[in-house]
């Protein structure tokens, strides 16, 4: 499945909002009286990520797991996205780059590092998967483009 430049553009995009509603979320309790309203702008934004770039992100979960963990199954992309995010610093452009703490994203089970607890997650700026193994070990295991 081939996407344009414009494609990878918009995916990222639309991860960088749901990211950052993520972390907007994450920062309030239940109690707040705009918690179910961003919970639902979340949902909205996780379901047009879905319909719009759905394919696209499933067809690179089916490869990453062929590869590292063919044991698992493919869940839906908005599984693979994490609680919250870390800002990691600027990119050239102004924009942020994130991070995720190793307690986010899928459990799976990799090949590689049998009896490890690993995990996969979706990043954006830019978009990857990132495959976490333990507590301090991070791969890029695919990117967007």
């Amino acid at each position: 499945m081939k996407h344009n430049l414009m494609d990878i553009k918009s995916l990222n995009k639309a991860l960088l909002e749901i990211a950052e509603k993520k972390n907007r979320l994450s920062e309030l309790n239940y109690n707040d009286s705009t918690y179910d309203e961003i919970e639902e702008e979340l949902h909205d934004l996780e379901d047009d990520f879905g319909e719009k770039f759905g394919d696209y992100v499933e067809d690179a979960l089916h490869y990453v797991h062929d590869e590292y963990c063919p044991d698992n199954d493919v869940l839906l992309p908005i599984a693979y996205l994490a609680n919250k995010y870390i800002e990691k610093g600027k990119l050239a452009d102004g924009s942020v780059e994130y991070d995720v703490e190793p307690n986010e994203g899928v459990i799976v089970d990799v090949d590689d590092y049998p009896g490890k607890e690993s995990r996969l997650v979706l990043v954006p700026n830019p978009t990857r998967l990132i495959l976490q193994v333990g507590r301090n070990q991070k791969e890029e295991v695919w990117h967007a483009g």
